[in-house]
């Protein structure tokens, strides 16, 4: 397997550079992976993003993992980052079928064995690649042990909204308007549009000026909102996971008590129901407690690396 080198941008001063690579997903579409190296590394881990996200923004993230002995590789899912957007407006988040991203997986399987990454394996998946992780580990997926940041196991909505959603998003799919944004969203991605005073994302100024920097000199990773059909093929497949027992390997799951985008009752139930897993709450962390500051990332991140170690 021949991987051809792609864009990757280093504009973070300290953060290690990666080598990223096109792949192309068994129908033809294109995705970009990024491999962050580590000298005599003890395994790799596989850092599944969530949804708007691209590779560079977890650049902080794999220099840490690579000063603990890891190496990272991470994707830009199909419809965002530099991978191949699905509908005519490149800033709407869209998804034909949510086990297509499973053929996202396997694509970066088969990087990661083409450029002989050190093994084991060990995933890390944050929000929506925490939807994506968990199937994969439900169908197989290779890892010694798995990490989850917020994982998206069940959406944000009341229970009042919720057959709303269903109804709604299905109406709009059937007449032909899946590619149109859901009620509530803007093609503006989200960094730019919100003022750190009002996000969801972090507490830390400083990260969520980090992710502002990113955003203003590459637009063309960033995204927007996601299309009625993104939603509803996200609610089927959480309604659909929520029935699947939990995968016998050891994980962890970080849930920040100020949660605000994703289920935190999901997360508990899922939890509660792993054999070898362990939820940690993070105190005032909010979606992104990989974006936080230097205490809670990095209280964090030595969570990951001793489940990682205990595994090898």
């Amino acid at each position: 397997m021949t991987l051809e080198r792609a864009p990757y941008f280093a504009d973070i001063p300290g953060e290690k550079e990666a080598t990223a690579y096109w792949l192309t997903a068994s129908d033809g579409v294109r995705l970009r992976a990024a491999v962050w190296p580590c000298d005599a590394a003890k395994g790799t881990v596989l850092l599944f993003p969530g949804r708007t996200e691209y590779v560079e923004k977890y650049a902080l993230n794999a220099t840490e993992l690579a000063a603990a002995g890891y190496a990272t590789i991470s994707i830009d899912w199909r419809g965002q980052g530099l991978a191949d957007r699905l509908v005519p407006h490149k800033m709407a988040g869209h998804v034909d079928r949510f086990d297509d991203y499973q053929k996202d997986v396997a694509s970066l399987m088969d990087a990661a064995e083409a450029l002989d990454l050190p093994k084991p394996y060990f995933m890390v998946g944050h929000s929506m690649g925490g939807c994506i992780g968990l199937r994969a580990l439900v169908e197989g997926l290779s890892v010694k042990a798995a990490a989850f940041t917020g994982p998206m196991w069940g959406i944000g909505l009341s229970p009042l909204l919720r057959p709303v959603a269903y109804v709604v998003g299905g109406i709009g799919v059937a007449i032909g308007g899946g590619h149109w944004l859901a009620p509530g969203t803007s093609y503006d991605t989200y960094v730019l549009d919100c003022a750190f005073e009002d996000n969801m994302l972090t507490k830390d100024r400083d990260m969520y000026a980090r992710l502002q920097t990113q955003a203003r000199a590459h637009p063309e990773v960033t995204l927007g909102g996601p299309t009625l059909r993104w939603v509803t093929q996200a609610l089927y497949e959480c309604r659909d996971l929520a029935k699947r027992p939990a995968p016998s390997m050891p994980c962890i799951t970080f849930l920040g008590t100020d949660e605000k985008i994703i289920s935190a009752s999901a997360i508990q139930k899922r939890m509660d129901n792993w054999p070898n897993g362990d939820l940690r709450m993070v105190p005032a962390g909010e979606h992104e407690v990989l974006m936080e500051g230097d205490t809670t990332r990095g209280q964090v991140t030595a969570d990951m690396v001793a489940l990682f170690e205990d595994n090898l």
